[in-house]
């Protein structure tokens, strides 16, 4: 166990450098194994829950804010609000689609009421809404600041061009501010944050916390040539197979892994772990027993030559 912390941004924020997804509670993992695997990661130093008001609206049965509600009830079970940082996202979820101001407003409660929490840690718009303009965006955000209901705001799914106009209005304006971005972002998808993304946020100081940072799952080693996984994600990230890219990663990840006596997953969060500006990293755990090779990542530091053998097999 480790109680390793790594800042987050400047929001004063001390998080655990694997955040635990969310997402596949109440869709691939019912609530008595979400419970365990909440409590498995606690137990190994864990303090950082992200979740979205949309999960799992995607489900045939579900209508979304089903893993806010697994997360609530285990919060009011354990007892343990004040030690958790929870993150949840406004903006995908049915009932509330798109960042108008009265949208935000409304996720925001619902998601309160689901968490059984008075205030939310992280507050993400989870897809930037281009109909809407970033001031009003910001204005209602920092009302939820204002208003104790958020204590910081982070933003998902967004172009470089509207990050940077949201963070120039909120300084302008005195207003909260963007304190960090999720990006998709992996050892087989580099392009969806590295460039002008990546520098907006380093130029801010905001923190990474990015998703897929498993690739679906491909980066854990267990897709190869001739296997078949039974996972709701498999056909995403067994095409990553298919790739020139996608092989020369898992050969890299492979050698680590073999002279670390690690887990490929481990070292793949790893490399994403030391990338500029990377707080860190989001993975999800179906199981108690996938969840090791997760959180192992906050023991684990990469020598220069071996973040260089993987930065450069994912060119």
């Amino acid at each position: 166990m480790t109680s390793a912390r790594t800042p987050l941004g400047t929001s004063g924020l001390q998080v655990f450098p694997l955040a635990l997804g969310g997402n596949v509670f109440g869709w691939t993992a019912d609530e008595e194994q979400s419970f365990a695997v909440l409590d498995a990661y606690v137990a190994a130093g864990g303090n950082f829950i992200d979740t979205a008001d949309a999960y799992s609206a995607w489900v045939e049965g579900n209508r979304g804010g089903e893993s806010e509600t697994v997360i609530g009830k285990w919060l009011a079970s354990r007892g343990n609000r004040s030690d958790i940082v929870v993150a949840t996202k406004a903006g995908a979820h049915p009932d509330f689609r798109g960042l108008s101001a009265g949208t935000i407003k409304g996720a925001a409660e619902a998601s309160l009421r689901r968490l059984g929490t008075d205030h939310i840690d992280l507050y993400y718009t989870h897809f930037d809404d281009e109909t809407v303009p970033v001031e009003e965006i910001i204005t209602a955000l920092d009302q939820l600041v204002k208003d104790g209901k958020v204590r910081h705001i982070a933003a998902s799914n967004i172009s470089p061009e509207r990050l940077a106009a949201s963070l120039a209005f909120s300084e302008r304006e005195g207003l909260a501010r963007y304190v960090a971005l999720q990006p998709h972002y992996n050892l087989v998808s580099r392009d969806t944050y590295e460039g002008a993304l990546q520098d907006t946020a380093a130029g801010a100081g905001l923190a990474a916390v990015p998703y897929y940072a498993l690739a679906s799952g491909f980066l854990t080693g267990k897709y190869r040539p001739g296997t078949t996984v039974d996972s709701a994600r498999s056909a995403k990230a067994g095409g990553h197979l298919e790739s020139e890219q996608g092989r020369k990663v898992l050969a890299a990840l492979d050698r680590v892994a073999g002279e670390r006596n690690a887990e490929i997953a481990t070292v793949a969060l790893a490399w994403l772990a030391a990338r500029p500006t990377v707080a860190a990293p989001i993975a999800s755990a179906r199981t108690v027993e996938q969840l090791p090779a997760l959180v192992a990542v906050a023991d684990l530091r990469l020598t220069d030559r071996e973040l260089a053998l993987l930065t450069e097999a994912s060119a």
